[in-house]
């Protein structure tokens, strides 16, 4: 029976310990992993190729800033040809005082759909705003705001939203130039 007792008191020593070494070595590992809480996580990418790729091959126009300053930075960019609501560019940038901006377009078979998705529910308002000579409509929304313009054709839809203001958004707007290349 004391042979009992002695085994289960060693039997949780040997758990405390090997819990002990456990941290420790976790404690060791933490310390030699490089770790730089000032460094900015968000990562710049560079869309030029991508750009002369959907400009190729979209139905419409494809529109990108010219001109726009360098603490504009790029973060995102995609193009799609057969998406669920048609061919779609998507080109997303963290403004100089770091909100999310972005333009999006599409080939406008599903213009309702599109702008709802994009726009993360945003509702029209009866609110336009002048860029570049242009009537953009206002949308406001819970998450995103965003200014919209149809393509004169009716061929596309132009979307700028995001987390900017307004007036951040209407810069991107009026710095949009929009383009198509022969393949």
């Amino acid at each position: 029976m004391a042979a009992d007792k002695k085994r289960g008191t060693q039997t949780a020593r040997d758990m405390v310990i090997s819990l002990a070494v456990i941290i420790l070595a976790a404690w060791v590992i933490y310390l030699f992993i490089p770790h730089d809480e000032s460094k900015d996580p968000v990562k710049t990418v560079s869309y030029r190729v991508e750009l002369a790729s959907a400009r190729r091959a979209a139905p419409y126009p494809v529109a990108a800033p010219k001109g726009l300053p360098k603490d504009w930075r790029a973060t995102s960019v995609r193009y799609s040809a057969d998406g669920p609501t048609g061919a779609a560019w998507h080109l997303g940038f963290m403004t100089p005082n770091e909100e999310y901006a972005a333009v999006e377009q599409s080939d406008g078979k599903q213009p309702g759909r599109f702008v709802d998705e994009v726009t993360q529910g945003a509702e029209k308002t009866a609110k336009k705003q002048r860029v570049a000579g242009e009537e953009w409509t206002r949308y406001s929304g819970a998450k995103y705001d965003a200014l919209v313009r149809t393509a004169q054709d009716g061929k596309s839809v132009t979307v700028v939203t995001g987390t900017a203001t307004f007036e951040q958004l209407g810069r991107l707007a009026g710095a949009l130039e929009a383009k198509s290349l022969e393949g």
